[in-house]
């Protein structure tokens, strides 16, 4: 399953609108029933607005309502070229806190469908801040 994430993820780099960072990002979100949700990075020249691929694939997928999820795909790279792993920003760690168990939901970080690093949640974001810890 991480490798059909990571190429899902690729794929989904061709659709990033990132005309003034040139960095595109793709994700791929796997539920836990099964169905995988896929994002790019969406960019704005107000910065503000902007989302990333992590954001775009959890928004999707609860504006679908699923909201429970298993592990996710991160790719990216600049003019859509893979050179490095693509580890997820703070908003996008703190986004996945709201949704994903800390110590079970996976993070994989890729450089190609044979190259990446898997990480618990919990590990990239160490006492987060989420329902769990609020005592939801």
């Amino acid at each position: 399953m991480i490798e059909t994430l990571i190429q899902k993820a690729i794929e989904q780099m061709k659709f990033s609108y990132a005309p003034y960072s040139n960095f595109k990002v793709g994700a791929a979100l796997l539920s836990k029933d099964g169905q995988i949700f896929t994002g790019c990075n969406i960019e704005n020249s107000a910065f503000g607005p902007s989302n990333c691929a992590e954001r775009t694939a959890i928004f999707k997928a609860v504006s679908e309502g699923v909201r429970d999820f298993k592990m996710l795909a991160v790719v990216g790279g600049k003019d859509g070229v893979i050179e490095d792993y693509c580890p997820p920003c703070g908003v996008c760690r703190q986004v996945m806190a709201e949704f994903c168990d800390l110590d079970e939901f996976q993070v994989i970080v890729a450089k190609s469908m044979k190259d990446y690093k898997v990480f618990r949640l919990g590990e990239l974001l160490p006492g987060a801040f989420s329902p769990k810890t609020m005592g939801r």
